[in-house]
């Protein structure tokens, strides 16, 4: 049994607010990134590989925010985020703050299998991508047209910051390989018009994203203050490994925690058992699951 889930986002984007061409574009992005992940899996690659890989092809789609068409900070730079984590020995890599690096899910893995760190800021971070040969680009690669209207709208007053957030979020991947092994990856390029070096959930394992074979793995997205406040990620895995609940349970359990607190947003889980968690307390959430059992799709609405 081997399986992945990955998603592009989660918010108040109501059904029929999106364009019908614009919608079959995101369906087919996140079917490009659930087959590149999944391609591996089959192959017997490990499920850290697969969630990287797909996590790496939504970084590269300037429809989502992460990577190139993520959106940008007050002073119109994008900062991006990742982190990555394997269930075997809790291994955990995560990077943040990022403005050059092209594939911040990569520079993450690279944290945690080539450094004693687990987290890496700013220019640190990128020195380090330097020392690893990981590629570079100018901070306009990031920057789409679509952003900076945005960061503009938000700067005039035109939309609230939660309602610009709400439609398209962090990325992420979890998966569950041929050996019984879980993996998550996140990457996000945060909130538009963030300031001060903000950090939300992405990058902080135990919120944003958590793996452990004994429990599940978990990629979380949405309004990140909550989601770190109420530690998500691991929280879910916690409770299947420690009070034995279903997954979906665990997850209902957690995500209305967060919903109590005010917060927004949505997570995708696996467990070692290949059971795929999909929920949202949003509109919608762009998400798609495989697994060797024949079962594929993607959607974003319920």
């Amino acid at each position: 049994m081997f399986a992945i889930a990955i998603h592009g986002g989660a918010g108040t984007l109501a059904r029929g607010d999106l364009p019908a061409e614009q919608e079959r574009e995101y369906l087919a992005g996140l079917e490009f990134a659930l087959d590149a992940g999944f391609e591996l899996l089959e192959r017997g690659a490990s499920s850290l590989d697969a969630a990287i890989a797909a996590v790496c092809v939504l970084e590269d789609n300037p429809l989502f925010n992460a990577g190139r068409g993520a959106v940008l900070n007050r002073d119109g730079v994008a900062e991006l985020d990742a982190s990555v984590m394997e269930g075997r020995n809790l291994g955990a890599g995560a990077v943040t703050g990022l403005k050059h690096v092209k594939n911040p899910i990569e520079l993450a893995r690279r944290v945690m299998d080539n450094s004693p760190h687990v987290m890496l800021v700013g220019e640190g971070a990128e020195e380090f991508a330097r020392l690893q040969g990981i590629e570079l680009v100018s901070n306009e690669y990031f920057r789409t047209p679509v952003r900076q209207q945005q960061l503009q709208r938000l700067l005039r007053g035109v939309i609230t910051r939660e309602n610009e957030l709400a439609a398209f979020g962090t990325v992420g991947a979890v998966a569950l390989d041929s050996q019984g092994n879980l993996a998550a990856a996140t990457s996000t390029g945060g909130m538009t018009g963030k300031r001060w070096g903000r950090v939300g959930d992405s990058p902080l394992i135990g919120a944003g994203t958590y793996a452990n074979n004994a429990s599940c793995a978990v990629s979380a997205t949405g309004h990140g203050e909550y989601f770190i406040r109420a530690a998500v990620a691991h929280d879910i895995c916690a409770q299947v490994e420690y009070l034995a609940v279903p997954l979906r349970t665990a997850v209902d359990n957690v995500l209305g925690k967060m919903a109590r607190l005010g917060g927004n947003g949505g997570v995708i889980a696996i467990d070692a058992r290949g059971e795929i968690v999909l929920e949202f307390n949003s509109e919608g959430m762009f998400r798609g699951q495989r697994s060797s059992t024949g079962m594929r799709a993607v959607s974003i609405y319920r």
